[in-house]
């Protein structure tokens, strides 16, 4: 899958990307109540073409600047105008290195 071929609010079967930069860890609380640690970084594809990726708790340590990674069953959807990918609750995301 593209960056190209995303859609807001739609599943992301299969995408691999290059970490271009990753933004400070911040705490975040959900309405449930859960807390955590989110992060964004900013990632592009084969194509050069950019997208935000989310990135959670221990996702954080795990991906740093200039990593491939691949997401699986993961989500996207449009905030403030950019696109956002991420692997969520029940995705996954492999460093590839």
């Amino acid at each position: 899958m593209k960056v190209k071929e995303l859609r807001p609010e739609s599943k992301v079967d299969v995408i691999e990307l290059t970490i271009r930069q990753k933004g400070e860890a911040r705490d975040f609380s959900s309405r449930g109540g859960s807390t955590g640690k989110v992060a964004d970084a900013k990632a592009v594809d084969d194509e050069g073409t950019e997208v935000s990726v989310s990135l959670w708790n221990e996702e954080i340590e795990r991906v740093q600047a200039n990593d491939r990674i691949r997401i699986t069953n993961g989500w996207v959807r449009e905030w403030r105008g950019n696109m956002q990918v991420s692997a969520g609750r029940f995705g996954k995301l492999e460093v590839l290195r």
